[in-house]
């Protein structure tokens, strides 16, 4: 589809398109515009950016292309909070990192900005940035990411994502695949393994006794 961009003012140089993103996006599952001919976002810019459509999904690769995508579905956006509160509620019990839930970004060490469906990061490492780190999106890799496939989701576009993790630093990943009752599990240094409709998932030793059962997300 073609669209035009123009270039504004508005603490700081902000992006917006010509044609409504809520428009464009009735349409499609997602949009993706590449910028590098026309401007090259500061990381400032493009926090202010999701700000201004934060009702929208919105992520950045390496190259600095932007993908924005629809709000998730009620059955998924359902599923996906199921999953934070059960990561959420081991967390509290052992009190060794921080739980993130699907509208947290994160810049990652290769330059994108990502938004893992749940995410977990140790103790040591979220405290070690500093405040004003922690208040925008954290330059730091989770060391837990969960995606959980929504029925329109590209399986290879989220198993790139899912390895973007792995390579820069993720040592727990869960490709929840809900249509083909499929778990992809990626573990920092080997192989990803494939589940065939398991019943639960376990944390390993990098989320010591957690269990997450699958049985009401199936």
């Amino acid at each position: 589809m073609k669209y035009d961009l123009k270039i504004h003012h508005d603490l700081g140089l902000v992006i917006k398109l010509e044609y409504k993103l809520k428009t464009l996006l009735k349409n499609m599952d997602a949009l993706t515009i590449s910028l590098e001919s026309v401007i090259d976002l500061t990381d400032e810019q493009f926090y202010q950016f999701c700000r201004k459509n934060s009702d929208l999904r919105i992520e950045r690769n390496a190259q600095g292309d932007i993908t924005i995508m629809a709000p998730e579905g009620s059955e998924t956006g359902m599923r996906s909070a199921s999953i934070t509160v059960d990561l959420g509620i081991w967390n509290r019990k052992t009190k060794l990192g921080f739980t993130f839930g699907s509208s947290t970004g994160f810049k990652l060490p290769n330059g994108s900005d990502r938004s893992p469906d749940a995410s977990w990061i140790l103790k040591e490492r979220w405290e070690s940035l500093t405040t004003e780190q922690q208040a925008k999106f954290a330059p730091i890799c989770p060391d837990f990411v969960i995606e959980l496939m929504s029925p329109s989701d590209n399986l290879k576009v989220t198993q790139a994502k899912m390895q973007e993790y792995q390579d820069n630093g993720t040592r727990l990943g869960w490709l929840i695949n809900r249509k083909d009752r499929e778990v992809e599990v990626y573990r920092i240094g080997k192989l990803k393994e494939v589940l065939q409709n398991p019943c639960s998932l376990f944390g390993e030793e990098v989320l010591p006794d957690f269990v997450l059962s699958l049985a009401e997300i199936w």
